[in-house]
This record gives structure tokens, C-alpha cells and sequence, in this order.
């Protein structure tokens, strides 16, 4: 029987979110229901409300997720309910040309639920990124849903699921970080901190972290950084080649997303070295640069999907380097709030205090 909870969802663009009742379908062929534990509150779900993704409104927030599979449909065999999950919006079809050349973190075809959770009266509402996890559950294709050692706290495992996954992918898969290598970071929010992080666990011998906060500063350090850099003080791309010997950094991590932080990016990697760009522009954003430059420094200008990650793959991997202790995830989470407190989450994302703050449901709070 389809169930009646509560969700947070936003009607229209830049309008205040709201706690409803929200019905979820019992599973279909593929499907699965998950009872959200924890669920991180992300910039995408602030762009989702100001209309910044698209306006297919009601839009039911809230991606970034760890739960516990209840129920599943017909043709599901890797899961069975009770297995604990972290929620991913990168379910590989398999079969998309990206899959079929062996890149299916480059999947083009990713699968999403078939059916839609509604409003009361019937209305449909569409999910963040295909998940809609600020519910006590949610609905999504099976998947979407990765098995991890269920030792791991819900509130910390689910950021995985977006943010700290795109920037230590940014840092390990897109960047190819190694042993000895040197990175910067410029950005040093939720992403660029986990890229932070990423550098640190692939072995990279100098973590250059780039910001205007000294309080993010600091808590860069706290992550691995072993400089930092204060851009507002002075030039970082001089700051970052004087730290690497007057060359410039083997990898160049742009976690803001926009023109100026790439330039900083492009000229403060050493030559034939890599720049990641993770930070997501908007779409008004525009780049003009000499072509000349792009020609005669060489090396690879690389943009990071999801930080080109495989969930199936990443998070079991993840998951286990957390609870021995080498992945500080539950440094990321800044604040625990419940799930009416999500506006007040944004108006906190937006000053700069935290790196997340997680929705934790009341039956694991």
C-alpha cells in the first residue's frame, strides 16, 4: 500500500521550503523505498530552490542520504530490505555508449524511480537529483541505493552520497593525485575540503589550500593542508609557484566554478600539469583566454562529474577507510538540525560557518 510521511519540498522558485505529507508508491519492477537515517543539506538543493537547475516544481529536496532499505520490487537481487544504503544519483544503465567503452562513471543514461512520489492532492513532485531524501523515506531506483558496512554513522556515510565524494573523486580519480605529488586546492567549502582530504589519502607530499576565510583555512589544515594561502592578501598564483619551487602545482583543483578562480587554476599548475574543475559554474558564465596559453602549457584540463566516481565501486572502499580511521567524514559534519530547520540551513551554508549541516531524523538522532 502506498504510504503517507513527511518531506520537505519547494513550490515554486525561490519560495521557502515546507514540511508536507508525501505519498510513496510501493516499489515497481527495479524499485526500492528507503527509510532516511541522515540526509546532508548541499548547494544543489539550494540551486533546486532557486530555480537555478530547472522549474519543474514541486521539487521534493534533499539528496546527499543513508538509510536502510524497507521494501523493493519486483526484479531487485542485489538488495534486500534491511541492507544499509548510501543514496547515489549515478545509477549506471550498463549499456550507454560510456558503459559500453568501459567508463560507466561517464554513464549517460543513469536510472532514476519510474513512478513519482506525490503530494496529497495527486500532485507529482520531482525528486533533487532523482533521490528527494528530506523525507522520512523516499523512493528511488535500486540502483541508486549502495550497500555499506552498516557501522558507519548515517550522518557522516550519507555525505558520500554527493559533496565529499565530488571532491575527493576531484582529487583521486579525475586528478589522478599521487604519491609525492603536489596539489592545490582553491576553495576550501565542503568540496574543496574533501579534495583537500583526497589529496591527503592517494599520498600527495604538499596540499596547498587556497581561500578568502581563514576559518575555512584552518579547517583545511585540520584536513591535510600543509600550506595556506589567503587570496585576499595577495596573488595566489604567485603564493601557490613559490610553494612549488617557482614551477606551479602537479594538480590544480578549482572547487569554486568560476572564470577567475579557473584562470588562478590554469597558471598555477606547473607545465604539462592538470587542472580539475569541480566548482559548478552558472550558466551565464563566460572564459576568454589567449588560445595561445592553452597550446604552450600543455597537460590536461579536466572537468570532475561526481568526481568521476562509481558508487558500487567508491563507497564500500570509502566507507571502510573511514571507520579504520584514515577518512575524517565525520569532520564534515558541522551541525546536526532536524527537518523543518532547512531554510535556516541555507541562510547557515550561505555565511560560510559550516561545511554541512545533516538532516538527522528523529528515530537515529
Amino acid at each position: 500500500m502506498p504510504q503517507q510521511v513527511n518531506g520537505v519540498i519547494v513550490r515554486a522558485k525561490g519560495a521557502p521550503t515546507e514540511l508536507v505529507p508525501i505519498i510513496i508508491p510501493d516499489p515497481g519492477p527495479g524499485e526500492a523505498v528507503v527509510r532516511i537515517q541522515a540526509c546532508g543539506v548541499c548547494h544543489t538543493d539550494l540551486h533546486y530552490r532557486e530555480g537555478d537547475i530547472g522549474d519543474d516544481y514541486p521539487y521534493l529536496l534533499g539528496h546527499e542520504a543513508a538509510g536502510v532499505v524497507e521494501s523493493i520490487g519486483d526484479g531487485v537481487t542485489d538488495l534486500a530490505p534491511g541492507d544499509y544504503v548510501i543514496l547515489n544519483w549515478r545509477a549506471v544503465c550498463g549499456t550507454c555508449r560510456a558503459c559500453k567503452r568501459g567508463r560507466p562513471w561517464l554513464c549517460f543514461a543513469t536510472h532514476n524511480a519510474s513512478q513519482k512520489m506525490t503530494l496529497t492532492d495527486g500532485t507529482e513532485l520531482s525528486p533533487a537529483l532523482g533521490i528527494g531524501a528530506f523525507a522520512d523515506k523516499t523512493l528511488v531506483a535500486a540502483g541508486q541505493c549502495t550497500k555499506v558496512d552498516p557501522a558507519a554513522r548515517p550522518a557522516a556515510a550519507g555525505l558520500l552520497g554527493c559533496g565529499i565524494m565530488a571532491g575527493l573523486g576531484a582529487a583521486i580519480n579525475t586528478g589522478g593525485v599521487g604519491r609525492g605529488d603536489s596539489v592545490a586546492v582553491i576553495g576550501c567549502g565542503g568540496v574543496g575540503a574533501a579534495a583537500i582530504a583526497g589529496a591527503r589519502l592517494a599520498g600527495a607530499s604538499k596540499i596547498i589550500a587556497v581561500d578568502l576565510d581563514e576559518q575555512k583555512l584552518a579547517g583545511a589544515r585540520d584536513l591535510g593542508a600543509t600550506d595556506v594561502i589567503n587570496s585576499s592578501q595577495g596573488d595566489p598564483v604567485a603564493a601557490i609557484q613559490q610553494l612549488t619551487g617557482g614551477f606551479g602545482a602537479d594538480v590544480v583543483i578549482d572547487a569554486v566554478g568560476r572564470p577567475e578562480t579557473w584562470k588562478q587554476a590554469f597558471y598555477a599548475r606547473d607545465l604539462a600539469g592538470t587542472v580539475v574543475l569541480v566548482g559548478v559554474p552558472t550558466p551565464e558564465m563566460t572564459l576568454e583566454m589567449p588560445l595561445l596559453d592553452f597550446f604552450s602549457h600543455g597537460g590536461s584540463l579536466k572537468s570532475s562529474w561526481y568526481g568521476d566516481c562509481l558508487p558500487e565501486r567508491d563507497f564500500p572502499m570509502l566507507i571502510d577507510l573511514y571507520l579504520q580511521g584514515r577518512l575524517p567524514l565525520d569532520r564534515f559534519v558541522s551541525e546536526e538540525i532536524g527537518i523543518g530547520e532547512v531554510d535556516q540551513a541555507f541562510e547557515t551554508m550561505a555565511s560560510g560557518r559550516v561545511l554541512r549541516s545533516v538532516v538527522v531524523m528523529e528515530a537515529t538522532a
